[in-house]
């Protein structure tokens, strides 16, 4: 009977280290397992943001004068269900006066631009629209008439914006 007890003991023991060993080539490649396959996305398209000259309510804190610079005020409208960052404006255009001034035909004013990346960095909230002041942004030289005295100007620019 000792010969078939240690019989059955190695038996026991072969089996016990098979399955510890098939245990562990099972865990092994569960961990280490590599496949291929594919996928695909779709990117979205940004919506065109929107920049207007002021509306009621959006003065500018500083005039126009010959010789002088003054800030630029922006409303930028954001469609976009996300926040977009208004990189950079830049001009796209010559200054026109207000319909009230038709005599000012040489107006000397001209949008002296921003440099890009605009600093400190400008976002507007997704679904909005938010006011932008570029100081000192506009300039008038000397060869502006008097014709345009008390004139509002509109500065057609560009804004370039980056999700």
């Amino acid at each position: 009977m000792t010969t078939s007890t240690s019989r059955r003991g190695i038996k026991a023991a072969a089996l016990a280290g098979l399955l510890v060993t098939a245990g562990a080539g099972t865990a092994y490649a569960f961990w280490s397992s590599s496949g291929t396959g594919t996928g695909s996305a779709a990117a979205g398209t940004m919506q065109p943001v929107s920049v207007d000259a002021l509306v009621a309510g959006d003065n500018p804190q500083t005039a126009l004068i010959p010789g002088g610079n003054a800030d630029v005020v922006l409303r930028i409208t954001n469609p976009n269900p996300y926040a977009v960052q208004v990189y950079s404006v830049t001009a796209n255009g010559p200054a026109a006066a207000d319909a009230q001034h038709p005599d000012c035909t040489t107006t000397g004013v001209s949008f002296t631009g921003t440099a890009a990346p605009l600093s400190p960095a400008t976002y507007v909230a997704a679904n909005s629209s938010a006011l932008i002041t570029l100081p000192g942004a506009a300039a008038m030289d000397t060869t502006s008439l008097a014709a345009c005295q008390g004139a509002t100007f509109s500065l057609p620019v560009t804004a370039e914006v980056r999700k």
